[in-house]
């Protein structure tokens, strides 16, 4: 790839993988305050592949670039960027644009990747780790001792989450195929098969007291279980509604019963707390504490990678120009790990 062309990926419209664009131009120049990314790992979530089908809540209109999240080294730096800051390898969280061989970032949304700590594996925990350490430390204030149950164990976020807990000191049940339970049971996690005719009493047998914490990404009717699972004064974190990713019709209407559900268990009188999570609450209303907060646990997260407290699961790694592929393999459910895109 020629470091002075731009490659992007493109999403025109509501397509199968194969529909994305490969688009070519020049490589931007930064502006005040931004800093330009020489692209080395881009990531495929869930987010894309909900993009993809229009039913993403907040994606912009197409046409657009999407990818949630990179791994780079700065190239240029703007006005105002201490110019010193190039060369050095970072990550970003942008929603949209990260499908690109190089990416323009404000240089406050830059993250310092630690030495030792390679792009591809980098890029595994960017955005599943921030969900993941946001969800275990600042909303289930998890602690050593308690019992945590994490639905989809092997996938993204949930392989990040069930290291993370282990590492807080927490009893880890974690629902995923048989294929990985084996791998599940290596980190010290209690597998159940998430397609048990009874996933939650085979949970509470594993956990007979309730739940301290459940981390759901399914939402739908299971969300009900996940709820009844919990302990006194436990906590639910619901963070997508994977369930509902073939759905037809309003792509807010999951997204907003959902919250309705949170709403009126808060306002029970047990104790229990139900929250939604979404990575972005708050950056339109305190920017500048929103990026504080973000860089703090992005920058604890490549920490605990660079102490070996998680290991980076790289599903596959393919190249920019092979997406659709990549798309494919990361929406057949049959890899754990994260599907990653190199130039």
């Amino acid at each position: 790839m020629n470091a002075e062309e731009l490659v992007e990926v493109v999403l025109p419209g509501t397509v199968e993988p194969e529909g994305l664009r490969i688009r070519t131009g020049v490589v931007p120049a930064p502006g005040p305050g931004q800093v330009l990314i020489r692209m080395e790992a881009t990531g495929v979530s869930f987010a894309e592949q909900q993009m993809r089908r229009g039913r993403y809540y907040d994606q912009p209109p197409f046409p657009f670039v999407p990818g949630y999240d990179l791994v780079g080294t700065v190239a240029a730096t703007g006005e105002g960027v201490d110019p010193g800051l190039a060369g050095t390898r970072v990550a970003a969280l942008v929603k949209v644009g990260g499908w690109a061989s190089h990416v323009l970032v404000d240089a406050a949304d830059a993250v310092e990747v630690p030495d030792g700590v390679g792009p591809e594996e980098a890029e595994t925990v960017v955005v599943n780790g921030i969900t993941a350490w946001q969800m275990l430390h600042r909303r289930a204030r998890v602690r050593a001792g308690q019992t945590v149950v994490v639905h989809g164990a092997n996938g993204g976020v949930g392989s990040v989450l069930v290291q993370l807990a282990r590492a807080a000191g927490a009893t880890v049940v974690g629902t995923a195929s048989p294929r990985h339970h084996e791998a599940l049971r290596s980190q010290g996690v209690l597998p159940v098969d998430y397609r048990d005719g009874d996933v939650a009493a085979r949970i509470r047998e594993l956990a007979p007291r309730g739940a301290d914490a459940v981390f759901d990404h399914v939402g739908g009717r299971g969300l009900v279980d996940s709820w009844r699972l919990l302990a006194p004064g436990g906590t639910l974190v619901s963070y997508g509604s994977a369930s509902t990713r073939d759905d037809e019709g309003s792509k807010q209407w999951p997204v907003l019963k959902l919250l309705g559900r949170v709403w009126l268990w808060n306002a029970l009188p047990n104790g229990r707390h139900a929250y939604f999570f979404n990575i972005w609450a708050g950056r339109s209303l305190a920017r500048n504490r929103f990026r504080a907060r973000l860089r703090a646990d992005l920058t604890q997260v490549l920490s605990a990678v660079k102490r070996g407290e998680i290991t980076p699961r790289v599903a596959a790694s393919l190249p920019l120009t092979d997406v659709a592929a990549a798309l494919r393999l990361a929406e057949s459910g049959t890899v754990a790990g994260k599907v990653v895109l190199t130039p």
